[in-house]
């Protein structure tokens, strides 16, 4: 058994690592706020958009814009990555992982060879560590969900994509449901399919939408809104991401803090027990001796 001043050093050093997960938590439940707030309200925008290049692309030849091009056979897919920089945050990165891993090995036939280019730390030591061909990538962002972070990494995206190195463009990342549930999602970036985008269109769904007039022409306007749409999917990934990564820390720091609650009961009650022992012999001890000296 533990003896006592070894009990009292454990229960002192839990208790500080209580305080500092329950700090943890206090920060990522104001952050997750504010980026949640974010997330929700980029959706339907980008919606929206994606409605409107729908209803663009099935108008007008999309076959004259490169980023609808299709290769007759898949050689090399790129897959964005998603992660954090930090951990603990639970299974947040961890579940991300397996599935990418799941997705590339479902879909091994279609995908050609895969390389990656992660956004955060840990997304790039993953491909390290499995020995993963890695084409770009983007470290020590900090939960940076920004539109010039978004148009970098589809810019270089869509530099590869264009210039023949890959033949589709995925994003990886977690969607953010509750700060309980984070949803691994694997959208496919490029080539754009008209459609795929016209199906989310009023027309698609068997409504007559209204007959717009265009100026400039539909293919200029559809040029032009083409990289904002991009644009768009990338960073409403990002906050997608930002969102489910501390919606995952605060739910991890919180089962931390409570875990760290109850191995501080369990220590208290042992070191109680443990002075009561030490009380109980001294006691005996005395008593020994009273009676010695009666004797």
């Amino acid at each position: 058994m533990a003896s006592l001043k070894e009990i009292r050093n454990r229960v002192r050093s839990v208790t500080n690592t209580q305080k500092i997960t329950s700090a943890m938590k206090l920060v990522a439940a104001a952050k997750l706020r504010r980026s949640q707030e974010a997330a929700e309200a980029a959706r339907p925008y980008a919606e929206r958009l994606s409605q409107v290049i729908g209803t663009l692309s099935q108008s007008v030849d999309s076959s004259t814009s490169p980023l609808f091009r299709k290769a007759e056979t898949t050689e090399r897919t790129l897959i964005i990555l998603l992660s954090s920089d930090r951990g603990l945050c639970g299974g947040f990165n961890s579940t991300l992982f397996r599935r990418t891993l799941s997705f590339v090995k479902a879909n091994e036939g279609s995908l050609g060879e895969v390389v990656y280019a992660p956004i955060g730390s840990k997304g790039a030591g993953f491909v390290r560590r499995n020995a993963l061909t890695r084409l770009d990538g983007w470290e020590n962002q900090e939960a940076a969900a920004t539109i010039e972070l978004a148009r970098t990494v589809i810019g270089s995206a869509v530099h590869a994509f264009t210039q023949g190195e890959v033949d589709r463009v995925y994003i990886a990342y977690n969607r953010f449901e509750s700060a309980l549930t984070q949803t691994p999602v694997f959208e496919q970036v490029l080539p754009l399919d008209a459609e795929v985008l016209g199906g989310t269109s009023e027309a698609a769904d068997g409504v007559a939408g209204p007959d717009y007039l265009y100026e400039p022409s539909r293919e200029a306007l559809l040029n032009v809104l083409l990289p904002q749409f991009l644009d768009t999917r990338a960073y409403g990934a990002l906050l997608e991401s930002v969102a489910s990564e501390f919606g995952a820390r605060m739910t991890a720091m919180d089962n931390a803090s409570n875990n760290a609650n109850d191995l501080i009961e369990k220590l208290t009650l042992q070191m109680n027990r443990a002075r009561q022992a030490i009380i109980t012999t001294e006691l005996s001890e005395i008593t020994a001796g009273s009676e010695a000296l009666k004797g």
